[in-house]
């Protein structure tokens, strides 16, 4: 399984940018983090390798909560997932991320950072599977910071 978009998916997000349907937008990240993560090279920055995959999501989360935040953007939510209540046993995940974007566009921008595709070697080593799911963000509710 991806933890990446697809070209597709991409496209999908690049055809909502600078159009009059683009404005604010939550991003659900649902995460399952590797055991062990699984770096396919050194890991950029240096640091062990032989890390938990929640260590290395987190390397990867560093840069992007700072690319994020100079996006205008921000983290709104965010839990551990304890129980899958309807679902089969591909839909387990470990934690679900709510993220802000002021639009599209932003997201499109974290996505092509250069900072960000350095750091998505730990994101890539420490997920065994991901989804991002696209909601706009509703009028006048605001969850607050955790």
């Amino acid at each position: 399984m991806s933890v990446n978009p697809t070209r597709e998916q991409i496209e999908a997000m690049a055809s909502i940018a600078a159009t009059d349907a683009d404005g604010p937008l939550v991003m659900l990240n649902l995460n399952r983090y590797r055991e062990r993560a699984a770096y396919a090279a050194a890991p950029p920055g240096g640091g062990s390798p032989d890390v938990t995959g929640r260590e290395a999501y987190e390397r990867y989360g560093a840069t992007a909560l700072a690319v994020l935040a100079r996006l205008g953007g921000e983290i709104v939510w965010h839990a551990p997932a304890t129980l899958t209540v309807i679902g089969d046993e591909t839909d387990h995940w470990d934690e679900v991320i709510a993220a802000r974007y002021p639009s599209a566009q932003a997201f499109l921008d974290l996505a092509l950072d250069p900072e960000i595709g350095v750091a998505l070697a730990h994101r890539d080593a420490g997920l065994e599977r991901a989804a991002v799911v696209r909601c706009d963000e509703p009028d006048g509710l605001r969850l607050p910071a955790s």
